[in-house]
């Protein structure tokens, strides 16, 4: 028969150890990102407080909030003390911090650099384990005048209908575009695939008197850009 080690319950702590107490007392700031965590759990197990099944979950990832924002509800399930309704505020809280991201962009930004264009887009990208084909319409100005979702597909490659790409172009009045899409694998260098259908929406684009003006492979923490590379 297994003997649990008793472990002091954090209601035993001192108050100005309590997580939930030294954020009213000292603000959110003064928390690490484990007792932020413990916050959420509200709960440990019969082995661990809150804290050290935090500490163990953020262990999991080597303390990297990044990659703690691409686990999955199956992984968060597979650690004991984390059920389906822990895992669930979890998930919404890491969902909350990718959205107020979003939020902080200025509505109408302006492109002058592919860094430009990563910044804007890694949100929405680079933290997917699917493929995803976005567009980014500008105006002669530059100006973001509204970045749309193309398609959605598997980890391997995603649909790309020119049809759709245009037909939003010619409501929205746009002057260039910038394609976007990611790579799941990490795998920066663009596919075969990739050039040809680059080439294809430049081609297209040119009729319209329009622009291309780049093509963001964006995987991860890094990107690919077409236009740095000087092959668009």
């Amino acid at each position: 028969m297994k003997i649990y080690q008793n472990k002091l319950p954090i209601k035993s702590w001192a108050e100005a150890d309590r997580p939930r107490e030294k954020l009213l007392l000292k603000g959110q700031k003064s928390l690490s990102d484990a007792e932020l965590i413990a916050i959420l759990l509200a709960s440990g197990n019969r082995e661990e407080s809150a804290l050290d099944l935090s500490k163990r979950l953020l262990n999991s990832v080597n303390n990297n909030l990044d990659s703690l924002g691409k686990i999955t509800f199956s992984d968060l399930n597979e650690f004991k003390g984390i059920g389906k309704v822990k895992a669930i505020c979890i998930m919404a809280a890491l969902e909350l911090g990718r959205r107020r991201t979003l939020s902080n962009v200025s509505i109408k930004p302006k492109i002058s650099a592919s860094k430009d264009v990563y910044q804007l887009m890694a949100p929405e990208l680079k933290d997917l384990g699917h493929e995803e084909f976005w567009v980014l319409y500008l105006n002669r100005a530059n100006l973001v005048v509204k970045k749309v979702s193309i398609s959605k597909g598997g980890v391997s490659g995603t649909t790309v209908d020119a049809k759709i790409i245009f037909k939003h172009a010619l409501e929205l009045l746009a002057s260039s575009m910038i394609l976007c899409h990611n790579h799941p694998s990490s795998n920066l260098n663009p596919s075969q695939a990739d050039i040809s259908v680059t080439k294809k929406l430049k081609s297209a684009a040119a009729a319209l008197d329009m622009e291309v003006l780049d093509h963001l492979i964006i995987a991860g923490d890094s990107y690919f850009s077409f236009s740095d590379e000087g092959i668009i």
